[in-house]
């Protein structure tokens, strides 16, 4: 794999992408005839979200179409308001009935969209899963953003850098029932106990990518915990909340935060200190990756076997890992040193 550094784009603002799927949405979950999606040579994305509305989503979802229109495909968003395990079932079943001949989906359940997805595959679309996956058999291929174990490392880098080798942190989780919550959380924990067994963690927390549930989430957090020395979040929501909440009471400058954030929310608690730097990567990334897989799925170029390259455009050649894994690239930590010369 490519150093992270040479595989980087800058992505226009995403708010343009937004708008467009915004409009998009209600068409696309009709049931209607969607308007000739796919043909056998054309390429018709359907991007399916955790959930709408969530920055992160929204920056995944520009990579995705932005790929489609170099690649001269036509593109549509749909998904939920909330992430739900379930909630997703209905667009992908309208994706499939539509005919559309690739979905990109960020999965809210690794299990409980097996059966739309089968279905979907069966009358052929491709299906590649990013940052949060399925089950193998359900999909083609799933676009990781980094490895898991190397963001886990980076976000406890991050957090010792800041505290220290001892103390106490709670962890903010998205869904418990997402794979990458899963691996994310399971990696630092492992990363600590292995490598900085003076760091304890009291508690692990989840929010669902909900901003107030976040909010809320984090304040009953530090008050159950007195000798909390920092909350690690793998939520970009939660982060961004946490860092509302901790800027505006007495935490502020008593407890750490650091863990997963998008720039653009976070910006203003580097600016006030409540956050000193915290680890991502691109996730429009992701959403290029996926779609330019799909192409090549498509074309016949890869099967989705270990050992199968292809090129993504401009972001070069990426190999299929054993499980039909994709590694998009590797984290990059965010500080007031660089934070500006990211907008998403």
């Amino acid at each position: 794999m490519m150093e992270r550094s040479m595989k980087s784009r800058r992505w226009r603002v995403a708010a343009v992408a937004v708008a467009v799927a915004g409009a998009v949405t209600l068409a696309g979950c009709t049931g209607t005839d969607g308007g000739d999606a796919a043909t056998s040579e054309g390429l018709s994305i359907g991007y399916v979200p955790k959930m709408l509305g969530n920055p992160y989503f929204d920056q995944a979802g520009l990579g995705a179409e932005e790929a489609t229109a170099e690649l001269g495909g036509e593109y549509v968003e749909v998904g939920p308001e909330v992430g739900a395990a379930d909630a997703q079932v209905p667009y992908l079943n309208t994706l499939a009935q539509q005919g559309r001949n690739g979905i990109v989906l960020s999965a809210s359940d690794p299990s409980a969209l097996g059966q739309a997805l089968s279905a979907a595959r069966d009358n052929g679309t491709k299906v590649v899963t990013f940052d949060s996956d399925v089950e193998p058999d359900y999909r083609d291929l799933f676009v990781s953003p980094v490895p898991d174990m190397a963001l886990s490392e980076a976000i406890v880098e991050q957090l010792v850098a800041q505290i220290g080798d001892t103390g106490e942190f709670a962890i903010l989780g998205a869904s418990p029932n997402a794979n990458n919550q899963k691996a994310w959380i399971s990696g630092i924990e492992e990363y600590v106990a292995e490598t900085y067994p003076g760091l304890t963690i009291v508690e692990t927390f989840y929010a669902n990518d909900d901003d107030q549930e976040s909010f809320d989430k984090t304040a009953a957090s530090l008050q159950n915990n007195p000798g909390l020395d920092a909350i690690v979040s793998t939520s970009t929501v939660g982060t961004a909340a946490a860092g509302r909440y901790i800027s505006e009471s007495s935490y502020a400058g008593n407890v750490t935060l650091t863990g997963i954030g998008m720039p653009n929310a976070t910006r203003a608690y580097l600016e006030d200190g409540t956050i000193k730097s915290f680890v991502l990567f691109d996730p429009a990334d992701m959403g290029w990756v996926a779609t330019y897989a799909i192409r090549a799925l498509l074309d016949g170029d890869i099967t989705g076997a270990e050992g199968d390259t292809f090129t993504a455009g401009d972001l070069g050649e990426y190999t299929v890992e054993e499980g039909g894994i994709i590694q998009a690239g590797e984290p990059i930590v965010f500080d007031l040193d660089n934070i500006d010369e990211y907008d998403f």
